[in-house]
């Protein structure tokens, strides 16, 4: 229940903007309207709070109808040297309690939850200061006698202990892979090499995933900088890599990056070393404040969407308690974790650096982050180690299947160099199992995967292929001729079912009682033990930017798009993307569709467009109903809706699979390949047999038994029987069903 004394509800965002804010203002608003709050936008933050007058706007619906899509903030943000006085708090308060407003929900920095805190614990002293000079009236000041807080993270660095993510990250994350792309292709072009200062003051998130993810030769951050004499050991890495037929030479360095005497690592310095020690032809881009710019990636638009309403769930059912909250994403899973020791915890790291602790600062940051720094580590160098003397060599086959999936290669370029830098080879299948099948199997060496890190769709190629009984044995003789140790698999479910029935004729095959390994790729995130699958986040970009140039499109028509999104059974893209993008209603096969729904829909369609609504989206998933077409259901919404609205309609297709893989996959490729080549190099190394399928669950890489694939499975609609997103809907639920 909403305490009766509360009625009003404040959202602000401060410090940097940061993609995604939009999103979150959005979504704080409507959300706050539909559980019948007054909802007031404070403009340009604290600024707007000391200012007060038209700085706080009473919100509606509409106030934040088609900002999802935009960079910055549409409310502002600005620094206030006021409100850190006293007397500067004082008029916000005033200003506040002018409106009934003691609940504030914030989106910033870490400065600007603590600023939020600092006026929460000074509220009290505040009221009475103002009763006392009658600036408001004693009945005023007791029925506000606290400011309730909550806080949502607002940080293209991702530097906030307590959440795995903050809004803006991932697309600053996205800029600069972009960027860095691009640059790889001029500088191969002219053999040249680029030195790329990224954001990141105290924090090396964007430097250290960047350069993973792009495949750069050295990264400088500050959690771990360079031991002395760094300059002739950088020259070399470029120097053998160069050597090793590398035409493109990359270095990332994050702005805060020092040595270990403190001095900064200025990327002209660079420049001139690389230039003076290897003669290179070297070039400096400084990517500034494009990496904040421009309209945020799907994953900063749901999250920032998914956080944005429980920041406001929070607030309401958060009672008497004393302790502000911060909203933060942890394992997958939206969790209030006390502001203040999030703070604290951050502020340590900083401080951990500053005192030269950079093992505690990087244990601080986190379990993958330490993960990430040893694999660039090893996959930044020319060639493997050296092959010990005495190890056997195991060969290791690779095969990609089902569909493509963007972030594939970067998944078997992860394989193939963590592979030979263990000392075994590894060999590639070509199209699947029809590779095993005709026996098409290479050798790889560590050059053969250069640059395949941007690539979408898959070099190795792949198919839905399912052998049969009568492919067994050519499979098997195939597995025999090069006497395979191991086989990793990277695809989607019809891979993991033919590797279940290779195990289960072990009996018949002795060459298939080898370790089999499953990772998780597939655009429609439809395996089972795993949350996400490699290319299903590149996937919904694809949708959210395809569906922003369609909403361009409608300008000032009265128009409704009925747009069919990828997925088969599965509803993720569906129900994600209409997430990230407002639409207004999302189809699902897992809920179903009957006429009823669709006469209620365009019914809320007509009155939304009588009541000055000008564009409506709808999505479907290409498989909600064999009946209830995105062609049947566009005809009947054209029909219904007469002259108050036209329909298009969108099948978006083959788009959905296409284009370069998001630093998201190509961060998942890695971190899931990292363990599943290291599992199969364990079993092979110890003699032996397991299969299993790896997932990244709640946070945390999970191996599954193979065995337990048809209990996990509905083998009717080729989807998990448990789906985590599924509880999602409530969410679209709310925005679908208010009516202002």
């Amino acid at each position: 229940m909403i305490n009766k004394k509360f009625t009003s509800l404040g959202v602000m965002t401060s410090g940097g903007d940061a993609q995604g804010m939009n999103a979150a203002v959005r979504a704080i608003v409507r959300t706050g309207l539909a559980r019948g709050l007054d909802v007031y936008a404070i403009i340009q933050g604290y600024n707007g709070m000391v200012r007060g007058g038209d700085m706080i706007r009473k919100m509606s619906w509409d106030s934040v109808g088609g900002i999802m899509h935009k960079g910055g903030t549409e409310i502002g943000t600005a620094r206030s040297t006021e409100f850190r006085t006293r007397e500067g708090r004082l008029k916000a308060a005033k200003n506040l309690i002018d409106v009934d407003i003691d609940h504030l929900a914030i989106i910033g920095g870490d400065g600007s939850l603590t600023g939020a805190n600092i006026f929460r614990e000074e509220w009290p002293s505040l009221i009475e200061e103002l009763v006392k000079t009658k600036k408001i009236s004693k009945q005023k000041g007791e029925l506000h006698p606290k400011l309730k807080i909550v806080g949502l993270v607002g940080s293209i660095d991702n530097d906030m202990s307590g959440t795995d993510m903050t809004i803006g990250a991932d697309t600053a994350l996205k800029r600069i892979t972009d960027a860095v792309d691009m640059l790889a292709s001029t500088a191969a072009s002219h053999q040249r090499t680029f030195v790329v200062e990224v954001m990141g003051r105290n924090c090396g998130y964007l430097a250290l995933i960047s350069a993973l993810s792009t495949g750069a030769d050295s990264v400088f951050i500050p959690e771990s900088p360079p031991e002395e004499g760094w300059e002739d050991r950088l020259c070399k890495i470029i120097a053998t890599n160069r050597d090793a037929g590398k035409n493109d030479s990359v270095v990332i360095v994050a702005e805060g990056a020092k040595d270990r005497k403190g001095n900064h690592i200025q990327p002209h310095y660079i420049k001139e070393v690389l230039e003076s020690k290897l003669g290179q032809d070297t070039r400096i881009t400084i990517l500034g404040h494009v990496q904040r710019g421009g309209a945020p990636s799907a994953f900063d638009r749901y999250m920032s969407t998914v956080l944005g309403f429980h920041a406001v769930e929070h607030i309401i059912n958060a009672g008497e308690s004393e302790e502000p909250m911060m909203i933060g994403m942890r394992k997958n899973k939206v969790t209030p974790v006390s502001l203040m020791d999030s703070v604290n915890r951050t502020h340590s790291i900083y401080e951990c650096i500053k005192n030269g602790e950079y093992e505690k600062a990087i244990d601080l940051r986190g379990g993958s982050f330490r993960e990430a720094l040893a694999t660039f580590k090893t996959m930044r160098q020319a060639s493997p180690k050296p092959h010990e003397k005495g190890k056997k060599q195991k060969k290791l086959a690779i095969l990609n299947t089902s569909g493509p999936a963007p972030g594939m290669n970067m998944a078997t370029r992860t394989a193939v160099r963590l592979g030979l830098d263990a000392g075994h080879k590894m060999i590639s299948v070509k199209n699947g199992f029809q590779g095993l099948i005709e026996n098409e199997l290479e050798e790889m060496d560590w050059q053969s995967v250069e640059g395949w890190t941007s690539l979408g769709g898959t070099v190795l190629g792949t198919n839905r292929k399912h052998p049969t009984d009568r492919e067994y044995y050519p499979i098997a003789s195939t597995l025999d001729k090069h006497q395979i140790d191991g086989l990793l698999i990277i695809g989607g479910l019809s891979g993991y079912q033919a590797a279940y029935d290779l195990m289960n004729n072990r009996d018949k095959y002795m060459a298939f009682d080898i370790p089999m390994i499953c990772v998780p790729a597939s655009i429609n995130n439809n395996l089972p033990g795993s949350d996400f699958s490699i290319g299903a986040d590149t996937a919904i970009n694809n949708i959210v930017e395809a569906i922003d140039k369609i909403k361009e499109s409608a300008v000032a028509s009265n128009r409704t798009f009925v747009v069919e999104v990828m997925g088969r059974y599965c509803g993720y893209l569906a129900l994600m993307s209409g997430l990230a993008t407002g639409a207004e209603r999302v189809y699902l096969h897992e809920e179903g569709i009957t006429l009823k729904d669709m006469m209620d829909d365009v019914n809320e369609l007509k009155e939304g467009f009588l009541s000055g609504k000008h564009l409506a989206l709808v999505i479907r998933n290409e498989y909600a109903n064999h009946i209830y077409t995105t062609e049947f259901i566009s005809s009947l919404f054209e029909e219904d809706g007469g002259s108050i609205f036209d329909v298009r309609k969108s099948i978006l297709g083959h788009i959905q699979q296409g284009g370069n893989p998001s630093p998201y996959d190509r961060n998942i490729a890695t971190r899931l390949t990292t363990r599943a080549i290291n599992e199969l190099i364990h079993l092979t190394e110890n003699n032996k047999k397991d299969c299993g399928f790896l997932g990244m669950t709640s946070g945390q890489i999970k191996l599954t038994d193979l065995f337990e694939l048809p209990r996990m499975i509905d083998e009717k609609y080729q989807r998990p029987k448990e789906q985590w997103w599924l509880k999602l809907q409530e969410i679209a639920q709310v925005f679908e069903s208010y009516k202002p």
